[in-house]
């Protein structure tokens, strides 16, 4: 097509809301303006002729008189002109709207050859295309080089290319559309939202130390690199041959912020892969489950918390497939049935060498405890935690798992003291770790047991016991053959609901002297040591094990220290602890009130300590400072 033929291209702005309006009722602005100018018209011709009728008077009011001739020619020269212009004028008009009848066709004529307007007519009759085209002809706005009045001020101003388009759907001169930047760069512009200063730095480094996520200095590269992934996780396709313990931190930093759901969950399943940790499982379905188990063949370890939907046929489906799990950690899996639990130890618990069940109050209780030491022949491992529904027969059958090295027990039923003795008895020789947690009924023929038949632990919690003594913890550390043990929990050892909590005439608890036996037996071997709650430790019993550095009273091993509400703590004992544990990192001290102004070595972490700076100090002085605190 040549270049005279193509139909020129016009820059359109936006119609208004009046002519949207005119143009759905039918109404045709540019025939409104016509009436308008034919009313002004018709009017003038009517001044014209009561003008002609009032110099018809005057002419024959002049012959009549008798005033002198010189002022008749006056009169004549003055209206006859202007008479003779109007009536000339008003013979004009037909024509002068013949000519504008005519332009309007050829404006017509050109709006209805382009494109627009053959995509606007789609659907309307014939007799409605003027209508449509006259309705584009007024909302047409004007080329660059006309003149237009501004909208807003009013002002006649040259369009360009650049003009602006005001609300209202006119054009806006450069100073009001300069204006009018302006404005909306103020709406646009959010504020700054407050970041709470160093109080809320101090709020966040308090979080990611409870967290455990707290790292002294500057962020490692890959952390970096973690957290940026999470926060960008909707444009991951895959993780690629990342190590496993990269993926561990990735699922734990989604799972913090609840963005593991169905569509991520696919990063983490790798074919190849034998262990899945999935840390929440909230918004995943059964459908989800199962699809781990469709994905993963060479399943060995699977990990999942807050599994809600984990169900009987996410285990039906698993007993279906040749999947041999060695290692089930289920938490909140409480709408799994009685049946199906025992359906499936009875059909895959021989593979079974860890079994850490959470929160299933509903069905998991003694009678599958009782299926174990059949069921399960390679159980090596067994944690039952939150349960309402274990008793004492289930605690007494886990004596006979011959095979188990770590037990651990956090069940809401009382169990007798002789009970905690028989599987000690039978068991606790080979144990490694034992954990009994809230065992208000525990006494010291527990800890006698304990001293008597566990050679091989490495850990040990007996907490919130209100029957023990501080003459049992004694008995158990002195002359015990089990070696130096690395992680110690003992909080809350003492009266719980005593009316004058004080006083302690009968010694229950953990006190000084089991204190003593247990720093003599185990302080150069404990890394995690927890006496939370012990209010009776005395400070001289602080003192003697923390403040003799002279006599080899230095404790390397150990990296975190809890003695949380023991209210003798006081600055010198707190001193003495970062002199006597020059590997210590984290210390925490709430409650302590006699604790209030401690120099923390560089490198050191003081949890607890309410003051100016916080609960929380970070070490910035050199840790080999020997000033006394």
């Amino acid at each position: 097509m040549s270049r005279q033929g193509r139909q020129p291209r016009r820059i359109v702005g936006p119609q208004s809301a009046l002519t949207d309006f005119l143009a759905s009722h039918n109404i045709s602005a540019y025939q409104i303006h016509l009436n308008a100018d034919a009313r002004r018209r018709a009017a003038r011709d009517e001044q014209d002729e009561q003008a002609d009728e009032n110099n018809q008077s005057n002419d024959q009011a002049s012959e009549a008189s008798e005033a002198s001739p010189a002022t008749t020619p006056a009169v004549t020269a003055s209206t006859g002109p202007t008479t003779r212009r109007r009536r000339a004028a008003a013979a004009a008009a037909p024509a002068q709207e013949e000519e504008a009848r005519k332009k309007e066709k050829k404006a017509i004529d050109k709006i209805k050859a382009s494109k627009k307007f053959q995509k606007r007519k789609r659907g309307l009759e014939s007799e409605d295309e003027d209508d449509l085209a006259r309705a584009l002809l007024q909302s047409s706005a004007p080329l660059p080089g006309q003149q237009e009045n501004c909208e807003s001020c009013g002002k006649r101003f040259t369009v360009t290319a650049y003009s602006r388009n005001g609300p209202n759907g006119g054009l806006l001169c450069s100073p009001c559309s300069k204006e009018l930047d302006k404005d909306n760069a103020a709406q646009k512009k959010k504020p700054k939202r407050a970041t709470g200063g160093a109080v809320g730095r101090r709020r966040q480094l308090q979080s990611n130390i409870l967290d455990g996520t707290y790292s002294l200095g500057a962020k490692s590269l890959m952390t970096l690199c973690i957290e940026t992934l999470a926060k960008n996780i909707d444009l991951a396709e895959d993780l690629g041959d990342l190590p496993s313990s990269i993926i561990d931190k990735i699922a734990r930093k989604l799972s913090k912020h609840r963005l593991l759901d169905s569509r991520t969950l696919s990063l983490f399943l790798q074919p190849t892969a034998e262990e899945v940790r999935i840390y929440d499982g909230a918004k995943l379905s059964s459908d989800d489950f199962i699809r781990i188990f469709q994905t993963v063949p060479g399943l060995k370890k699977l990990k999942v918390r807050n599994g809600i939907h984990f169900k009987d046929q996410v285990l039906d489906f698993l007993m279906t497939r040749n999947i041999e799990l060695e290692d089930l950690y289920l938490h909140g899996a409480n709408l799994l049935s009685k049946g199906k639990w025992k359906e499936y130890l009875q059909k895959k618990g021989h593979a079974l060498r860890s079994l850490r069940v959470y929160f299933t109050d509903l069905h998991f209780g003694d009678e599958v405890l009782a299926l174990l030491p059949t069921t399960c022949p390679s159980l090596t491992r067994l944690k039952v935690s939150h349960n309402q529904e274990v008793t004492g027969a289930g605690v007494a059958a886990i004596g006979q798992i011959s095979t188990l090295r770590h037990l651990s027990l956090d069940l809401r039923n009382e169990v007798h003291s002789d009970i905690y003795v028989d599987v000690l008895s039978k068991i606790g020789a080979g144990l490694e770790t034992l954990s009994l947690t809230r065992v208000r009924e525990a006494d010291n023929t527990v800890l006698d047991a304990i001293h008597t038949h566990c050679r091989a632990l490495a850990k040990l919690r007996i907490t919130e016991s209100e029957e023990v003594t501080d003459a049992g913890f004694a008995r158990l550390f002195r002359g015990w053959a089990n070696p130096g043990l690395v992680v110690v929990d003992l909080q809350k050892c003492r009266h719980l609901d005593s009316a004058r909590p004080r006083d302690n005439p009968d010694a229950v608890g953990l006190c000084s002297d089991g204190f003593r036996a247990l720093m003599a037996h185990s302080g150069k071997t404990l890394r995690d040591l927890n006496v939370h709650g012990c209010r009776h430790i005395a400070v001289g019993a602080f003192e003697d094990v923390f403040s003799n550095q002279a006599d080899g009273k230095v404790y390397e091993a150990m990296a975190k220290l809890e003695i949380s509400f023991c209210e003798e703590v006081t600055d010198f004992v707190v001193g003495s602890v970062f002199r006597s544990c020059p590997n210590l990192r984290e210390l925490n001290v709430f409650g302590c009130m006699k604790v209030r102004d401690v120099k923390v070595p560089r490198g050191k972490i003081l949890v607890g300590v309410p003051n100016a700076k916080g609960m929380v100090i970070e070490g910035m002085d050199d840790s080999d400072d020997d000033e006394e605190v």
